[in-house]
Order: C-alpha cells, then structure tokens, then sequence
C-alpha cells in the first residue's frame, strides 16, 4: 500500500517533531510499519562487500534515528542494507533542553540540536547482545557524555564493550550539539582518540574485529580536511562516513526555523557533503571505503554519492517527508542506475566521476 504515507504523513508533520519521531518508533516496535512497507527482495546488482561483510544493499540508515537500539531489527526487516545506532556515550544522558528538533518543511530539512540524548552503553549494549536477525548490519556510533574531561576514556570504554556486538564502530567527534566536540577533529586529539579506540577493540576482539570509522563534519577547511585524510591513511582507519550536520544556514532557506541553533540535514546539505566527499576521496586516492551521507532522498542521489567515492550511503530525513517507502523506490532506481551505466555491481561505480580511476583496494 504504497500511499498510506501520503494519508498519514501530514498528520505526523502536525504534531511536535520529537513526539512524532517517537511515534514513529513505537510503530516499529509493533511492527505496524511493516505491514504496509513490505520488504522485497533486493536487485541482485546492489549486493556488495566492504571490509570483507556482504551488504545485502549498500542503503543505510544514519545515526540519530534510532539512538538507542530499540528498533535496528525492524529497521533492517524493511529493507536497509545495514543501521547506525547511537549516538551512544558511557552514562546516560537526556541531551539538550527542549525544543530540539525541527522540521523545515519548504526546504525538506532537519535542525537538531538533540546533545546525544541516550540510555547509555549498558542499556544499549543489552539490546544489541539480544539480536536475532541475521540479515544487514548494525554498526554503533560513538560519542563522549557532556561532562567528560578526558574524552579518550569515554571512546576507549565505547570501543572495548560495543566490539563483541557491533558489525562496525564509528568515532563521533563531528556532532555540533556537544560543547567542544567538533574540536576534537583537530590533529593530536584525534589521534589520541584513534589510537585509544582501536587498542581497546584489538583488547576486546582478537579475532576479525569490527571496522574502526571516523564521522567527520562537513563545516571543516579544506587544510582540515587533509590532515584527517593523512591520518586516516597513517592510522589505517578503516572508512570515513562524510558527513555530520551543519551550522552552515544557506540563503535559499525558506521555512521560518531555519535559524533555530543545531544541526541542519536533509536536501541543503547534498551538495556540500557530496563535495567534501569527492575531496576525501581524492585525499585517500581512493584507498578507504567512505560512507556518503547528507540529503539522499532518491536513487539519484545515492548513485551521487558513489560515483563520487561513496561504497555505502546512509539516510535519515528524507523518511521524515517520504516515508519508509522511499527506501525500495531509492533501490529500485538505483539498481537501474547502474544498468543503464553498465555497471555489474555497487563496487564497479565507486568513484567513477574520477578521472583518474582511483578505486578501493
């Protein structure tokens, strides 16, 4: 029943953005969501592998929309490739006052300014260890609470106990809703937070531990940008996803929140994250697997963002004005994509709008 967003959607836009994401969790949980967004079976042409896992379809869902692990299995069984919860930090928090969260309607965008709301590791971690489905991947983005000194412990402590259930780790140190986090991009703090990171998983999982990635902020210089690019080469992280929210406030903005302080994501963030994301690429010659996100809302767009370099993208808002059946139509389209390109598989695209060829390893 493929309209049933167009009858529900601008009931769920009348209600207080928090309380409607809510909603949609609750939902599901009952698994009502599934009732009237079947999944179907993937196009055999969007199966890849990355960091030696088979993705069913390289279509994730961002952090941010699950924080807490409460509805990754559900996520899963509609059709996404694989799910970021989180973000998560050791303690509990309840993040930032609200209002918080905030729809721009005429330019199908999100301002957030959640500050890492979250049940915390313990919780979290007990919600993972009770997984049951198979297919997809779930992968835990990592954060320090507020009121963290030291933040090298809080990333270390996140490291050594998600290992055993998460297909992947990202290091969060890009979101603007926690005072001072972003400046933990800089050279030497991000060292110590990688290196911190990666010998608490190699402590905790010998054997094939899960891929280490860093989530970078699209609001960076371009000197920035180069000196993550050479650490993430010197340090061999394992991917990069490009990128966090924005501060940035285009022009073009219409709605009235557009100046409401936070994160901006959805459709005037593509162009900016797509850009950074042909720069990474560039920067790494095209040697670690990247993970596009920012204002996918179609099969377009994510074929985008692999051209540009991506081997997986992630999605968030676009739900928020499409609904969970945008997610098979992005699929669909994209797998026509790359037949009507010639392209056998996801991989054979990865940064085809690069003249020089770079491809993964």
């Amino acid at each position: 029943m493929p309209d049933i967003y167009r009858l529900i959607g601008p009931i769920l836009r009348r209600l207080d953005t928090e309380k409607a994401h809510r909603l949609a969790l609750y939902a599901l949980r009952q698994k009502a969501v599934r009732t009237f967004f079947p999944k179907v079976p993937d196009p055999a042409n969007l199966r890849t592998v990355v960091w030696g896992r088979v993705f069913p379809n390289p279509i994730g869902l961002a952090a941010g929309f699950d924080k807490n692990a409460e509805v990754f299995e559900a996520a899963l069984d509609l059709g996404f490739g694989f799910v970021e919860v989180g973000g998560v930090t050791p303690k509990p928090q309840s993040g930032n006052r609200r209002p918080r969260l905030f729809r721009l309607s005429a330019d199908r965008a999100v301002i957030n300014r959640m500050g890492f709301n979250n049940d915390g590791l313990e919780v979290v971690a007990s919600r993972l260890r009770r997984r049951t489905t198979l297919s997809g991947l779930v992968g835990v983005n990592l954060g320090k609470n507020k009121e963290t000194v030291n933040a090298v412990e809080d990333y270390s402590t996140l490291a050594s106990d998600f290992s055993a259930y998460a297909d992947f780790l990202v290091i969060n140190v890009s979101s603007p809703n926690t005072p001072g986090l972003r400046s933990l991009q800089s050279l030497k703090p991000l060292l110590d937070i990688i290196r911190a990171a990666r010998t608490a998983r190699d402590a905790a999982i010998t054997a094939n531990p899960p891929p280490l990635l860093l989530k970078i902020s699209p609001d960076l210089e371009h000197s920035e940008v180069s000196d993550i690019a050479k650490v993430a080469l010197d340090e061999n992280l394992d991917g990069i996803i490009v990128s966090n929210t924005t501060l940035a406030r285009p022009q073009s903005l219409k709605s009235p929140e557009k100046n409401e302080a936070g994160g901006l994501s959805g459709a005037p963030l593509f162009c900016p994250s797509t850009h950074l994301l042909r720069c990474v690429y560039e920067l790494t010659d095209g040697s670690i697997p990247l993970v596009g996100v920012g204002g996918i809302s179609s099969g377009a767009d994510a074929y985008a963002k692999i051209r540009a370099g991506a081997s997986l993208v992630q999605l968030y808002t676009a739900l928020v004005f499409d609904g969970p059946g945008i997610l098979s139509q992005i699929k669909c389209d994209l797998a026509a994509l790359l037949e009507r390109d010639g392209y056998l598989t996801i991989a054979d695209a990865v940064g085809a709008d690069h003249l020089d060829g770079l491809k993964i390893n």
